[in-house]
């Protein structure tokens, strides 16, 4: 497929995924979704991917749906930004500026969320007797807790770096001119670890958000096993006991 709205970036063991349509605020469309999933699962299938960057070019991240998906008549999937939330690989996003509505949601969908100082988000979709279409509802209240998923949602709050940082909808703020560089950062720091176990660390995380604390806990444990049976884990212990502070991993 021949990416328009999206710019697909493979620098392995680093993929980068950016929102290439700044001059329309890089809203979210059609051909916005297919190529996503196409991009997807091509990394998905990239065993030399180890860590995924989402960005954006132009003063926004993303400012939400194109008009041809707000038309009544537009079919989408229950949850069309799972083949982002679903990649075994890690995915740090970084935003700048607005991130509203579907851009919230993308991002939301993503691992490692950081912003820029000058970030904003906000979720508008129920002053124009509207839902948000793409996990908002459940993913924002998982990501910054319930009291602030319902301020937005309710009563249309709009949350400036600061408070999304607080909130834990972020982990870092940087000033705008370095946030490419720290989303880099961040990757490389996550793509130097054991590509299983971060992989394994992902996984343990998000599904043992809908599990009881003692089935997440024996999930942690079945992890942990099948762990000790790659080549990767017996080359960290023998890191560790050379004291030599980078590991050869190779993702077996």
């Amino acid at each position: 497929m021949e990416y328009q709205a999206i710019r697909l970036t493979l620098e392995r063991p680093l993929a980068s995924i950016a929102l290439a349509r700044p001059s329309d605020d890089n809203r979210i469309g059609a051909r916005s979704l297919r190529e996503l999933v196409d991009a997807c699962q091509r990394l998905r299938d990239d065993d030399g991917v180890r860590v995924v960057i989402l960005q954006a070019d132009g003063a926004d991240f993303c400012r939400g749906w194109d008009d041809q998906v707000l038309a009544a008549d537009f079919e989408m999937a229950p949850d069309p930004f799972a083949c982002l939330a679903t990649l075994p690989q890690p995915v740090v996003c970084a935003i700048q500026g607005l991130a509203s509505s579907a851009g919230l949601e993308l991002a939301l969908a993503c691992d490692i969320r950081l912003c820029s100082d000058d970030a904003r988000f906000s979720l508008p979709e129920t002053a124009y007797s509207m839902l948000p279409r793409a996990g908002g509802t459940q993913r924002l209240a998982r990501a910054a807790g319930r009291g602030v998923a319902l301020a937005m949602l309710l009563a249309g709050e709009e949350l400036d770096a600061t408070r999304a940082c607080r909130s834990g909808l972020v982990a870092r703020v940087v000033e705008r001119g370095v946030l490419a560089a720290e989303a880099r950062a961040i990757a490389e720091s996550v793509a130097a670890r054991g590509p299983i176990a971060t992989r394994y660390a992902k996984e343990a995380i998000h599904r043992g958000q809908d599990m009881t604390l003692d089935q997440a806990l024996r999930y942690e444990t079945d992890l942990t096993i099948i762990l000790q049976t790659t080549e990767d884990r017996a080359e960290g212990v023998r890191a560790f006991v050379e004291k030599r502070s980078k590991p050869q991993f190779k993702g077996k």
